[in-house]
């Protein structure tokens, strides 16, 4: 794919094998190593780089004290960092707009999905005869939690179809074993999930699939162009305070990504918990395959990703709409050229 985001030179960088620990510290000694990380959903392919960075060691290789707290969802993880009790997020871009729309300054840093990996389906159990996003009215959805990047990319396919978010119900499943719990119970009518959730339940039989963001080229169908998705973001605060700790996160995710760009499915088994298999390795191989493409190969955000996230945003959320929103002060690819640069194999 030829990504507009790429400036001179980058292409080269990005084709690079990262490895063994960086040059890190050329730019100074982070100013805390103790780093409080909150993500929503960690088991979730859509954050994958966070755990191969801390189970790799790439986050001790630079430094740091990286202690992660999992959230049931995005949104809750972003209730963590605004309220004090983590430093960074690893979360959806879109979260980034949402709190500059409450005037609330935080930004993205360091990219982890090119697309956001989030499959719409609805049950076949109870709702048989589905024909349409119509027949969604008046339905539960199930969610990782409500106002995450899972309820709002339902929501954004309901506006398509010329429904709202108050025409279902949201329900917070969670992102592992307790949301098939709730699609298999009939607890809900239809789910928005991620893998390796959504692959497992495709392989029962149970979902059809109605909008899916997998591929580049589902993503650009459904949102109409890039659009970013899971990256590392914090408030500008702590980016202005801590520019070294800043960018040694950046160096530690970007050799996560380039190490997903070639590791093999036994070396990607034997690095993850075995509790994200879900029981299920050879279901977690097919999801991974799914998903691959949808990882960030060197960490940049797209040029056009920004302002494909805030149209998504503005066709369905009033907080957002109408709003003043400054996109040059909600990322920056600045800390992860450096990591390009200066992080050798």
């Amino acid at each position: 794919m030829q990504r507009r985001s790429f400036l001179a030179g980058t292409a080269a960088l990005a084709g690079a094998s990262l490895g063994v620990p960086s040059l890190a510290f050329a730019q100074g000694k982070p100013e805390t190593s103790k780093v409080a990380i909150a993500v929503g959903g960690k088991n979730l392919f859509y954050y994958l780089p966070l755990t191969i960075a801390e189970r790799r060691n790439y986050f001790k290789d630079e430094g740091l004290e990286v202690e992660i707290s999992d959230f049931a969802g995005g949104s809750q993880a972003l209730k963590a960092a605004v309220g004090g009790s983590a430093d960074v997020v690893s979360g959806a871009f879109e979260h980034t707009l949402l709190l500059q729309a409450q005037k609330q300054m935080f930004r993205e840093f360091v990219l982890q999905g090119r697309a956001p990996q989030i499959v719409l389906a609805v049950s076949k159990k109870t709702l048989p005869n589905y024909k349409s996003i119509a027949d969604l009215k008046g339905k539960k959805i199930g969610v990782t939690a409500p106002g995450s990047s899972t309820s709002i990319m339902a929501s954004f396919v309901l506006a398509k179809a010329g429904l709202s978010a108050k025409d279902v119900a949201f329900i917070g499943v969670g992102a592992g074993a307790g949301a098939i719990a709730a699609l298999q119970s009939g607890q809900i009518d239809a789910i928005a999930n991620l893998d390796p959730v959504m692959t497992k339940l495709e392989r029962t039989g149970e979902i059809r699939v109605v909008s899916d963001t997998r591929t580049l080229a589902d993503t650009r169908s459904v949102f109409g162009g890039d659009m970013p998705a899971g990256c590392l973001y914090a408030s500008q605060s702590f980016i202005t305070k801590n520019p070294n700790t800043t960018q040694a996160l950046a160096n530690a995710m970007v050799r996560a990504l380039k190490w997903l760009q070639t590791a093999t499915g036994s070396e990607l088994i034997n690095t993850v918990p075995e509790g994200y298999l879900l029981g299920d390795r050879a279901v977690y191989l097919d999801a991974w395959q799914h998903v691959k493409e949808a990882m960030s190969p060197d960490g940049l955000m797209p040029a056009d990703g920004p302002a494909t996230s805030l149209k998504t945003l503005q066709a369905f959320d009033p907080a957002v709409q109408g709003k003043p929103i400054d996109l040059s002060k909600t990322w920056t690819n600045d800390f992860v050229k450096k990591a390009l640069a200066t992080v050798k194999a």
